[in-house]
């Protein structure tokens, strides 16, 4: 139970970290200032999810051979690339804008119904985190939402640019709600949200949202997925070495 719960802890910890790793490469590249602070503002929420969900990981995990416990710095600086449990879609390299905010659309439209559920775990430290977590994320989702529908029942340069990104982030999107035996032996022990239900939660999100923008839905066809159990994208090792570098360049510096 303590490794399959280590293992649920650092996916979500892993695809707090990583989106908020990609919304920091585009900070300075928003159309307009002011999205630029709500990037940054997207970002640190979840590098603030991350810290508490590494936290608790080393508590589950529990002290190492040399008597040591792994902290929140350890898991994202110190693990290789086929230890990151996260999701294909958070590490997608960042494309236009559009691409950007359709990323974070299909990534909140997951989050929030996740976060609302978790509020209910029978893991109290969980449920804490979920607690707060889940007013961050209500945010993210109207934000991303709103440009959803700005692009999409916009210019028809922007609906054109808006369709693409949604037709080729799609098929990324089924690994958020993928259900394994980590999730199966949670579910049943109350510790985590049923992956079934979260599915009909996110598609009623989606289909109304993007319904609202005149955005065609992509058919469901072959799924992307290997990321939350470890098989990456090659464009990950890019992101993880910027994300990296001075750390191991510096062990055991401090500021």
């Amino acid at each position: 139970m303590r490794d399959t719960l280590a293992a649920y802890v650092l996916r979500q910890g892993d695809r707090a970290l990583v989106l908020a790793q990609r919304l920091l490469e585009v900070v300075t590249h928003a159309p307009e200032i002011e999205e630029d602070m709500a990037l940054s503002n997207l970002a640190l929420d979840l590098i603030g999810q991350s810290r508490a969900l590494y936290s608790y990981a080393g508590e589950v995990e529990g002290p190492a051979d040399d008597g040591t416990v792994r902290d929140e710095d350890h898991y994202a600086y110190w693990r290789d690339q086929q230890e990151f449990l996260n999701p294909l879609l958070v590490e997608l390299p960042n494309g236009d804008f559009a691409q950007v905010i359709g990323r974070q659309f299909l990534h909140d439209a997951f989050a929030l119904p996740y976060w609302q559920a978790m509020t209910r775990s029978t893991d109290e430290s969980l449920a804490a985190l979920a607690g707060k977590s889940v007013k961050e994320t209500a945010y993210h989702l109207r934000h991303s939402r709103s440009w959803v529908v700005r692009l999409g029942d916009g210019t028809e340069e922007s609906h054109a640019r808006m369709q693409r990104a949604i037709d080729e982030l799609w098929r990324y999107t089924a690994e958020l709600i993928e259900r394994d035996a980590v999730e199966d032996e949670l579910v049943a022990t109350g510790v985590a949200a049923d992956p079934d239900l979260l599915r009909d939660e996110w598609r009623t999100i989606v289909n109304a949202t993007l319904d609202e923008a005149t955005i065609t839905i992509p058919a469901d066809g072959p799924m992307q997925t290997g990321g939350r159990v470890g098989r990456h994208t090659e464009q990950f090792s890019y992101l993880l070495g910027e994300l990296q570098v001075i750390a191991r360049a510096h062990p055991g510096a401090s500021w």
